[in-house]
């Protein structure tokens, strides 16, 4: 995309900053379009009954934003000139689990079901992609199914392996590392979607993780990677221009289940599995509110929360949509930069 410039070839600093702004640029000017489709098509967001009652005015609000994120990402990324096999594994992830996601919103739309597909469906959906993930890893991209534990060392998950040949195709099944996967690329991208509660929210988090991701890639040297994460970030950017409250447009589950599945794809690329627990930490708290929230109810009869996922709970506190917003992005940037520093400390003393 840029051999017409040739200072851009020998700096990839600045291949990475085009990249992004590209993303930006183009996002930023769609989505006005993207918008009017969606309201011309009546495409508008299906709100629960149960959830807070100040979210009853953003029944209509257009949805699907994702769709367009998902193709800026992929148009820039696969017109950057520096396409690879890590880069192609997170792409797939994001828009495999993005079409899920499609398929849900589809079913939220047009038959009016605010709860989308059936979760059994959806989990078994992402559970392929997973797989899909893991198998190319190992066996396309030739990444170790070591686990790199910082301070500790490589931890080793392919110790139980099957392998099964298909004609001339010989295919490696470390079972161990495949669980993990599974639970990253589950849990990352049911986390984002449950993230993806107030305006801005989900679109801020992810930016901020993608950056992380970006700066441990290019420690590593994978331009691929650092590209197609500085793509995401951007368009998070572009739209969260629209997003910001009050939202004239919702990502949908198109949106936080691929880009969820995106950054489990790319802790799973860098070889820093482990880590996406603390990058990626606010997740992981939103998850654990609905989790501790549903146990306490079934073995109590009681709530820990106001309402889960937590960042409902601030709400019915009070606290308004950007304050916890603002909030929650700071907290996703420490956590995010602990992630890197560790990140960067634990590779010093292997």
């Amino acid at each position: 995309m840029f051999s017409f410039i040739p200072a851009i070839e020998r700096y990839p600093t600045y291949q990475v900053f085009l990249v992004a702004v590209l993303a930006l640029v183009l996002s930023g000017a769609l989505f006005p379009l993207w918008i009017r489709l969606l309201r011309y098509r009546n495409i508008g967001q299906q709100v629960r009954a149960d959830g807070p009652q100040g979210h009853l005015v953003k029944q209509g609000t257009p949805t699907m934003g994702g769709v367009l994120i998902l193709i800026v990402v992929s148009a820039i990324y696969l017109g950057s000139g520096e396409v690879g096999k890590r880069g192609v594994i997170a792409l797939i992830a994001m828009l495999a689990c993005g079409l899920l996601g499609f398929v849900d919103d589809y079913a939220k739309v047009v038959h009016e079901r605010s709860l989308g597909l059936r979760p059994r469906a959806k989990i078994i959906g992402q559970a392929v992609v997973a797989i899909v993930v893991a198998l190319t890893a190992v066996n396309w991209a030739d990444l170790s199914s070591h686990v790199m534990v910082p301070f500790v060392g490589d931890l080793d998950l392919g110790i139980l392996t099957s392998t099964l040949h298909l004609g001339s195709i010989t295919i490696v099944v470390p079972w161990l590392y495949l669980v993990l996967v599974w639970f990253m690329v589950v849990g990352e991208s049911n986390a984002v979607n449950l993230t993806d509660g107030l305006d801005g929210l989900a679109a801020g988090s992810v930016m901020i993780v993608m950056l992380a991701y970006a700066a441990i890639a290019f420690r590593q040297g994978n331009l691929e990677v650092v590209l197609f994460a500085a793509a995401v970030a951007g368009a998070c950017l572009g739209f969260l221009w629209y997003n910001s409250y009050p939202a004239d447009i919702f990502m949908g589950d198109t949106g936080s289940l691929g880009l969820g599945a995106a950054m489990a794809a790319l802790a799973i690329v860098t070889k820093t599995e482990l880590l996406l627990v603390l990058i990626g930490g606010i997740y992981l708290v939103e998850t654990l509110s609905v989790v501790l929230q549903v146990l306490s109810f079934k073995l109590t009869g009681k709530r820990i929360f106001r309402m889960a996922p937590i960042h409902h709970h601030f709400e019915m506190k009070g606290w308004s949509e950007t304050k916890i917003m603002v909030r929650f992005w700071i907290i996703t940037g420490i956590l995010a930069g602990a992630g890197f520093a560790l990140y960067i400390a634990g590779s010093l003393t292997r």
